[in-house]
């Protein structure tokens, strides 16, 4: 796992190699030294109150260059490790409800794919749904993934009412004695009321049925948003309470650092990370991985 982490961080940790080599080389922790690892933390969008944080630790506490990376890793892995959290279901839960949520091309409907496999590997009965009933190739999507994994899917045509699919879906897993529900949505931009408002409708007829559902809402993030992924947590965990997070497709972007910027504000569980579209390509969030993974080549 640890490799397969090394990987997925390659660019951002090159982005940094050349900046960490200079201030590791600093006889003096100065006002320079501190600008120079200013830039190179918001470079890598770790976001400002993150890099305040960070430069107030380094300034109190580092008197050479060599004393910056062992300060950095202590205070990122502090803020990292209460979002370090397993996405495990209560036995006594069933169905267990989860509702992936994001705006469009965050990779959402390939995480299902992905969760629903680690699931039935671990002897789980599943039910997906296919809720993004707006865009008809996430249907088909999800309906090949389903068919190579061999797990059941409810779906209805491109159109439907999407909180009419879960709804359906949640009746036939509780006949079917099903132990967790991935439910699909379709991918809107966090700055669209009225789209906001249908995840509001689907969470209500989800209550129709069961009080506590659905268990978890999960946000898929694509790591490549930067900061605006931050205003995408803010707009949907006020409309409808996210439990926690999935980032995407950190293998392709110099902006890990926002893992540190979601943790500093929200706090919020991340559950996985994203790396490609295999099943295999999506691993349980490690707080210490990261962070050595992020500095692993640094000396």
């Amino acid at each position: 796992m640890f490799g397969k982490l090394k990987n997925i961080l390659q660019k951002t940790r090159s982005s940094m190699q050349q900046g960490w080599a200079r201030l590791i080389g600093k006889a003096l922790v100065d006002a320079e030294t501190l600008e120079e690892l200013e830039t190179l933390l918001l470079k890598a969008d770790v976001g400002i109150a993150t890099t305040e944080a960070l430069l107030s630790a380094v300034q109190k506490h580092a008197q050479r260059g060599q004393d910056i990376l062992p300060i950095l890793k202590t205070e990122l892995l502090t803020l990292l490790t209460p979002c370090e959290q397993a996405l495990s279901m209560p036995s006594a839960i069933k169905p267990y409800v989860i509702l992936l949520v994001g705006v469009n091309g965050a990779g959402k409907t390939t995480t299902l794919a992905k969760l629903g496999a680690r699931f039935k590997a671990a002897q789980q009965k599943v039910l997906c749904a296919a809720g993004d009933t707006f865009r008809a190739a996430a249907i088909e999507q999800l309906a090949t993934w389903c068919q190579r994994l061999e797990l059941p899917l409810m779906a209805q045509m491109q159109g439907s009412d999407s909180a009419s699919v879960i709804f359906d879906a949640l009746q036939s897993a509780h006949s079917k004695n099903i132990d967790v529900l991935l439910a699909d949505t379709a991918g809107r931009l966090h700055t669209k009321g009225n789209l906001m408002d249908e995840l509001k409708k689907i969470i209500r007829v989800i209550k129709k049925i069961d009080l506590e559902a659905p268990h978890q809402v999960i946000l898929v993030l694509d790591a490549n948003t930067g900061q605006n992924a931050l205003r995408q947590v803010r707009e949907f965990h006020q409309a409808v309470q996210l439990t926690g997070l999935i980032l995407t497709k950190l293998d392709g972007t110099a902006k890990g650092g926002i893992v540190f910027a979601l943790a500093q504000e929200f706090k919020l569980p991340i559950y996985f990370l994203g790396c490609g579209e295999r099943v295999e390509d999506l691993i349980p969030f490690s707080a210490q991985d990261f962070v050595e993974g992020l500095f692993e080549e640094t000396s």
